[in-house]
């Protein structure tokens, strides 16, 4: 009767996770992925001379302990990104240094409010309720304004709520007006703390897995063998009673349970038989993911270190303002990594590869000057026009979404469970928050059946 115990949607890290433990429970599981590779938002690329870099998520940092509790038991390693030297910030026509220890440069009233509100924010954050964020005391209140206007009403600093419109964007590829405060607050406790969001050394951008992190879901597939399959996008999902359907162009496959780890947003594009209740299509509806193109700018060597700079750089003027150093740990060749997000990606989109590598090119250059106009190579990565994530990082919910529609989303319904690292109450959003999601929803499935 049963093709296995359960199916899995989506070979990302969210599903093979899942498969992962339920196979170690001694469950049959088949995995269906529409991609004909595995590693989902993970996705490894290469430059011209064979340096391999990371076209989508890469970084690694403490507190993230499932993400590198995993590397390490895959045989994995880790090295620490370049973090030594002054970072750079372009404040009204300025090139400003400086380190980790100052407010992005600012100063003046600027960094006094800068401080006050990142203090205001993280203190805001631990009242949040993880696992139930609509029951968190205020809530409602919370809820129903954006973060763009808990800013507006809370500074009149230009300079300071600059900052802010420029991190949000760096955090989520879009704008501070387009999520709720309780969902930024939210974010910043998953996440441990804003400051572990945005920072390097110590933080969410510490660390990269040695040759990309796309090789975690490789290994992971490798252990799985047969049962991933590739090349099979599903449209529909049926359920009754006693069993789920699965079914994609050329066949279907019957299973006790359905596992779908794929963004909330894709998976609210499925056809479900029966239709999905009121509140968890609603919420689909409301999580879309963000824009953002990623770069890789590639020179003969990382030359911005020789000139005590550390690769980091941020801009309140520019459209390319979020640059790190990406360079291959022994630094055989130098390479900045750094992205067009939100709005900026939204424009960019519509323009040429060249006009695109103009604007990145232009910035890199005020940056670290007339060195950066001269890389040998640029590879991007546009994650909106991919057809099975349209969109990085992850979803958002905007203001009412969390209070309204929140509980649909991780809440199993009937036989159909859900993953993903937007269904995390730990890192949401991360890598490491989509392997807990796989392995809370192999949990599920493994209550429930005998």
């Amino acid at each position: 009767m049963y093709d296995a115990d359960v199916i899995v949607v989506g070979a990302g890290l969210a599903g093979l996770s899942a498969a992962r433990k339920l196979r170690a429970a001694g469950r049959s599981v088949i995995l269906l992925e529409a991609r004909d590779r595995v590693a989902g938002r993970t996705y490894g690329g290469s430059l011209s001379n064979g340096v391999s870099v990371e076209l989508g998520g890469q970084w690694v940092g403490p507190t993230q302990d499932a993400v590198l509790e995993l590397i390490d038991e895959l045989g994995l390693k880790t090295f620490r990104c370049y973090a030594d030297g002054d970072n750079i910030n372009v404040i009204d026509g300025r090139v400003v240094r400086w380190t980790d220890d100052q407010m992005f440069g600012l100063s003046g009233e600027a960094e006094a409010e800068a401080v006050r509100l990142w203090e205001a924010l993280q203190t805001l954050s631990q009242t949040v309720d993880l696992d139930a964020p609509w029951n968190t005391d205020g809530a409602a209140d919370l809820d129903r304004q954006s973060l763009d206007s808990w800013l507006v009403a809370n500074t009149a600093n230009a300079t300071t709520r600059a900052l802010f419109r420029l991190l949000v964007p760096g955090i989520f590829s879009a704008e501070s007006p387009e999520l709720s405060l309780l969902h930024f607050l939210f974010y910043i406790k998953s996440g441990t703390s804003l400051d572990t969001l945005v920072s390097q050394t110590g933080g969410a951008q510490e660390s990269r897995v040695v040759g990309g992190t796309h090789r975690i879901s490789e290994a992971m597939a490798a252990e799985l063998g047969d049962v991933v399959r590739l090349n099979t996008a599903v449209h529909t999902v049926r359920q009754d009673h006693a069993s789920v359907t699965v079914e994609f162009d050329g066949g279907s496959l019957t299973a006790r349970h359905a596992i779908v780890a794929i963004p909330t947003t894709l998976a609210g594009r499925l056809r479900y038989v029966p239709p999905m209740p009121n509140q968890r299509d609603q919420l689909t509806q409301q999580m879309p993911a963000g824009s953002v193109i990623k770069f890789h700018v590639a020179y003969d060597t990382p030359f911005w270190r020789a000139e005590g700079l550390s690769g980091f750089a941020v801009s309140l003027e520019h459209e390319f303002n979020v640059v790190m150093d990406n360079s291959p740990d022994d630094a055989s060749c130098g390479v900045l990594v750094g992205f067009l997000e939100g709005a900026h990606a939204r424009t960019a989109c519509e323009l040429s590869p060249e006009e695109r590598r103009d604007i990145v090119l232009s910035a890199l250059t005020t940056y670290f000057g007339p060195k950066a106009a001269e890389p040998f190579d640029v590879v991007e990565q546009d994650w909106a026009a991919e057809e099975f994530t349209r969109g990085c990082y992850g979803g958002r919910l905007g203001a009412g979404a969390w209070t309204q529609f929140g509980k649909a989303l991780a809440a199993p319904v009937g036989r159909i469970h859900w993953a993903g690292a937007e269904t995390a109450t730990i890192w949401n959003g991360y890598m490491d928050g989509a392997i807990r999601s796989g392995r809370r929803a192999a949990d599920e499935t493994l209550a429930e059946t005998p």
